[in-house]
């Protein structure tokens, strides 16, 4: 079917007025940081109510192109990798509270991601990244007994690992996944006493990253991941 002979949509007014905003952040028009014209300079310039164009804004703000401030005109925000992933982090958390399936397979999706990066990291760090992983361990090991802060120090450290790669992307995959599969894994990981192991595993990993060998630290990597995937499967009584 050709866009001639297409039928002809009847769109409301508050979605016309979306596709035009979006069209003005997409063309450059307007720019990351940019304030948007105002309420009443839209209202006359597409010729619709209040209620439009609010509605549009609301839209653009849920896509996560615009930021609403109270007693503030909206502002066009930057997307980036983490923005883009934030848009869907409802969604994989309820698709994976509904589906074992689903988390069997993002643990999977994750231990083939993150096998690929150590092997990076160990290519490509730096001293000073691997001076920033040491120290992403020690915090680790100041957490012990806290559930919170110790899982949160353990995705700093694996999100650091996916940073070495110097894709911005990697990382912000790194930081959704390990979002994504918090909740299964906290309470799990102190009630089965296994902090210790992931301590020390995690100076495996740096071991070889540090040693530039990427076989060890892919190896490092699998021994870990594959091990404290059945602290994610426990908690729910999925595995």
């Amino acid at each position: 079917m050709t866009i001639l002979s297409e039928p002809i949509v009847r769109r409301k007014l508050s979605d016309e007025v979306f596709l035009r905003l979006r069209a003005l952040i997409e063309t450059g028009e307007l720019k990351a940081g940019d304030e948007m014209p105002s309420e009443r300079t839209l209202m006359e310039r597409f010729g619709v109510g209040r209620p439009a164009i609010r509605e549009a804004m609301q839209a653009l703000a849920g896509k996560g192109l615009v930021e609403i401030s109270h007693g503030e005109r909206a502002r066009v925000l930057k997307v980036t990798a983490q923005s883009l992933l934030r848009q869907v982090d409802l969604p994989a958390k309820v698709m994976l509270a509904g589906s074992s399936d689903s988390l069997e397979h993002l643990k999977s999706a994750r231990i083939f991601f993150e096998r690929g990066m150590v092997r990076e990291a160990a290519e490509k760090a730096t001293d000073d990244q691997i001076r920033e992983l040491k120290t992403k361990l020690e915090k680790q090991k100041a957490q012990l007994g806290d559930s919170e802060g110790f899982i949160g120090a353990d995705m700093e450290f694996h999100t650091a690992i996916a940073r070495i790669s110097g894709n911005p992307i990697f990382e912000a995959v790194s930081e959704a996944m390990l979002g994504w599969l918090k909740a299964y894994h906290t309470e799990m990981l102190i009630w089965t006493g296994k902090e210790n192991f992931t301590l020390a595993e995690h100076e495996d990993i740096i071991a070889a990253i540090e040693a530039h060998d990427p076989e060890a630290a892919e190896n490092a990597m699998i021994k870990h991941l594959e091990r404290s995937r059945a602290l994610y499967a426990l908690k729910n009584g999925l595995g």
